[in-house]
């Protein structure tokens, strides 16, 4: 399998260079939106497409994914909810274990279901540790994993989670605020993660606006993600991706 896309992450991190994905969620898509959101990434020099959802009940996953891969260079990488949300079409796969939480299935139950057709894929399988962090609301991310999320004021419990994650094997973390959180994965929260792992780590949920994406890059965030705020606002693509490519010139 390509090991192109992971291998570009770690030598980003090593360079402590600053990644901006755009979520992208095939239920809220059609031919023309995406086409629109293809281009404004093209200008704003995004890194990645993630697509998924903790939800996908229409069935434009795949030609979601071909219409990004017929348009742009950027890579396309699958952030699914289910082992239903899989397409050989993609370029790469977050292999997601909910590390924060207890159930079981979502440890590893649903990768023993899905494992024979990722192994035939030919994605690039990227193994996560997911960690869903208290963002002041509801999500469906946490009512999907019937899971409770990491307390947001504990900055030790997280990094625990994230060592163990990363001693476990686990290629990238993930701490995310979940789509619609009333606030994103704060700053302390991030550093504390990121200066216990050697892995890059990836921030998304809750980040609004440039200059909390713009933070949570500076705290240690090494990709950041956003969705819900770019599906409200396109206009912010261009802004969040040039606060988050902004610490690269400081680091040249």
């Amino acid at each position: 399998m390509n090991k192109g896309i992971y291998q570009n992450m770690t030598n980003e991190k090593l360079q402590k260079r600053k990644s901006f994905a755009v979520l992208v969620d095939p239920d809220k898509m059609n031919a023309e939106s995406l086409s629109q959101l293809i281009e404004l990434a093209e200008s704003a020099k995004v890194d990645y497409f993630f697509v998924g959802g903790s939800l996908v009940v229409s069935d434009y996953l795949e030609s979601c994914v071909e219409n990004i891969k017929s348009n742009t260079d950027i890579p396309v990488i699958l952030f699914p909810g289910s082992p239903s949300q899989l397409t050989r079409k993609a370029d790469a796969l977050l292999y997601l274990s909910l590390i924060s939480g207890r159930n079981p299935e979502l440890l590893i139950g649903q990768h023993v279901i899905s494992a024979p057709f990722v192994k035939q894929s030919g994605l690039e399988v990227m193994s996560t540790g997911y960690m869903v962090v208290d963002g002041g609301a509801p999500t469906t991310v946490s009512y999907i994993s019937n899971a409770s999320p990491l307390p947001s004021d504990k900055s030790d419990i997280a990094m625990c989670t994230a060592m163990a994650g990363e001693m476990l094997g686990m290629k990238l973390i993930y701490m995310d605020a979940g789509s619609g959180a009333r606030r994103p994965v704060s700053a302390e929260l991030i550093q504390r993660v990121s200066q216990s792992i050697n892995i890059p780590l990836i921030v998304g949920g809750g980040i609004v606006s440039p200059e909390q994406a713009y933070q949570s890059s500076k705290a240690g965030a090494d990709i950041i993600v956003v969705g819900n705020a770019i599906e409200k606002d396109r206009s912010l693509i261009m802004d969040i991706s040039n606060a988050v490519h902004s610490l690269n010139l400081a680091s040249i």
